[in-house]
Parts: structure tokens; sequence; C-alpha cells
């Protein structure tokens, strides 16, 4: 350990219990925070944090700027550097309020952190995301193998994300309780299912044709029926894995366990899409799918807030701005149709796309 640091160990270990338990982050996004801020200390030669100077701050930024992706080989893009000159300056905001750093730290040295109007306009450009069509999700669940309980569960596990458009983490922690056939619903418990800012909700699955509802019925059958399962048991158990005649590992049927992580999830996906020939589409970007799927099948705005809600959005906001891009070919079709006398809209979903304009200009003042 290197000298000066024993502080920083413990304020980074508070800050990161602050995170978790105070501003209930995702443990996803706490880790982000803590790889920014290890970045900010390998910079400065890891120097006490209640030395911090503006000086710290500007060569941080400058060494962001010319710092290389290790995945791509490129120069960092402005999207990454902002985001972790944002995670510094919220750190030193913290850092200003807790007992040892009040008054050593100077609270307009922390406003050097902001990167200049241009890079942060930059940054902040929203960029064409990759979305799979619902032809695309289907045809490659059609050339999913199914003969081993390994490859039906992956299958089940293809045909569930796009029927539920459930996160990966909601997948990986799913028993087989919370699924009802019957009623073609997905119970999101956040007691026992890992759902973002722990919600409770149900998601009807959507319609996506015939072939997900099948495969999904036909791995629980199997999986109550043919190995027993209970309800409190997994939805996706874990792989078991065993030694063949070379003492190497291999698959070897299925264990009683959930995943730990997502990561088993993606690469189901990534083996699926490299099978069909397809582009690789994570199991996050489904949600786009389903949502371009209801702004076409959406006849008014109430069904687009049932649609939303279904996805476990509270306000119809979150679908529009986080998810709902509209394609250069959909422009013009949708600029034609508003050309023609508009559907009756009721007050509440008025008022909600006046909260989005007024939004939309408020992010454009900024």
């Amino acid at each position: 350990m290197k000298k000066n640091t024993t502080n920083n160990v413990r304020i980074i270990h508070e800050y990161s219990k602050y995170l978790s338990e105070a501003k209930r982050l995702d443990q996803s996004t706490v880790d982000g925070v803590m790889k920014s801020i290890n970045r900010f200390e390998k910079y400065v030669g890891y120097i006490d944090f209640n030395k911090f100077k503006a000086k710290h701050a500007i060569g941080f930024k400058k060494y962001l700027l010319n710092q290389k992706s290790i995945v791509t080989g490129d120069k960092l893009s402005k999207a990454t550097v902002l985001t972790a000159t944002r995670h510094m300056k919220a750190f030193f905001q913290y850092l200003v309020t807790q007992k040892g750093y009040r008054g050593k730290i100077n609270y307009s040295d922390i406003e050097y952190f902001n990167l200049s109007e241009k890079d942060t306009r930059v940054a902040n450009t929203k960029r064409p995301k990759k979305v799979a069509a619902v032809e695309q999700i289907v045809q490659t669940l059609e050339i999913m193998p199914c003969s081993t309980m390994i490859e039906m569960r992956d299958r089940a596990l293809f045909a569930f994300v796009i029927l539920t458009g459930a996160r990966d983490g909601a997948v990986a922690s799913a028993k087989i309780k919370h699924i009802d056939i019957a009623e073609q619903n997905f119970y999101q418990d956040a007691r026992e299912v890992n759902t973002k800012f722990s919600k409770s909700f149900t998601t009807y699955f959507f319609p996506v044709g015939e072939l997900p509802l099948k495969v999904l019925t036909e791995w629980i059958d199997y999986l109550t029926k043919e190995l027993g399962y209970k309800p409190n048991d997994p939805l996706f158990p874990k792989t078991k894995l065993g030694h063949n005649k070379n003492q190497q590992f291999e698959a070897a049927g299925l264990l009683k366990e959930h995943w730990s992580n997502a990561d088993p999830i993606r690469k189901v996906f990534k083996w699926a899409f490299e099978a069909a020939d397809l582009p690789y589409f994570n199991p996050h970007s489904f949600r786009n799918t389903l949502v371009r799927l209801g702004e076409n099948l959406c006849r008014t705005p109430e069904d687009f807030k049932a649609w939303s809600q279904n996805l476990g959005h509270e306000s119809v906001l979150t679908s529009f701005y986080s998810y709902g891009d509209v394609p250069d070919y959909k422009q013009a079709e949708l600029l034609r149709k508003l050309a023609k006398p508009a559907e009756k809209t009721s007050s509440v979903m008025e008022e909600q796309f006046k909260q989005f304009m007024a939004f939309q200009e408020m992010m454009y003042k900024n």
C-alpha cells in the first residue's frame, strides 16, 4: 500500500456504503464509481484526498482525454470521460461534508471537474442503438438446438426475455413460482427477484408470437414433471459441471441453484445470434425491441402507457426518453400521420406529454 492511502481506503469504503445503502444504487453502478475513483488515485499518485486542489481536477480531465480504451485501443470516449469526471465531482462533494475533510477542500475547486461545453455536448450525443426486430429474434429462437436439458434451458431463457423484457438480473433470480402460464405473466417480486430499485410489479407476456410462449411452457413442464423441480426452485438453473474422460470440465446437467450473475445469460445470447449469423444483441436490448413493437401496435396514449408500465416504468416518459428513439424511416411516417386529425387524448396523458416536452426544453437549455 502506498504512503498516505490509509485515509483514502477508509473514506472510499464509507462512500461505497453510502451509495449502496443511502442512495440505493445498484452494485454495478457502485462498481463503476469505484473504478473512476481508482483512476483518479492512480493519476494523482495516491495522495490523501484532503490535499485535493483544482490542478488535480484539471490534470485528471486531460489525462482521461488522452487515455486509450483497453477494449478498443482507441481514445476513451467523451461519454466515458464525462461519467468519470461526474463520479469524481460527486465524490468530492460528499467529502467536503465529512469529518477530516471539511475546511481542507475548497468547494470551488471541485467545479474544475466539469468538462468543456463542447465536450459535454459530444458526450451527451445520443447514438443509434442496435435493436433487433422481433422477426430476427424469433428466427434465432427457431434454430436454437433443444436436444439436451441445457439446450432446452438456454432456448427457454431466450424466449423468456423477449416475452417479458425482463432485465438480466431479474431473469437470473426468477423462480418457477413467479411464472403463471395460465395468466401469461411474470410476477417480479422484489423480495426474491433482483429488480431495478427493488420494485415489485407484474409483467404480462408481450404479443411476440406463439413460439416463445410454447418454448417457455414446454420448459416449465419439463422442469416440474420430468426433473421434479418445485415452485421455489430456479426457473433457469445453474449448469452442473463434471469431468470428462480427459479430466476436463464439461456440462453434466443442472443444479437447483440460481446463477450468481448475468454473465451466463449474455453468453447464451452471444452463441444464439452467432449460430443465426446475426450480430450480437445483448439481453437488455430486447427492451428496446419491445418499445419499438409497442410504437407500432399501440393505438392510443393509454395503450402505450400500459405497454410502458409492463416494462416496469412508472412513467411513460421513461419509455419515450430512454428507449423510444425514432428511426429515420419511421420519422417521416409519423409526421405524415400528424397531419391527420388526432385521437382524443386523456387529461392524464396530456399532462404526461406536457411534462415530456418541458423536460426536453430544459435539457436543451442546459
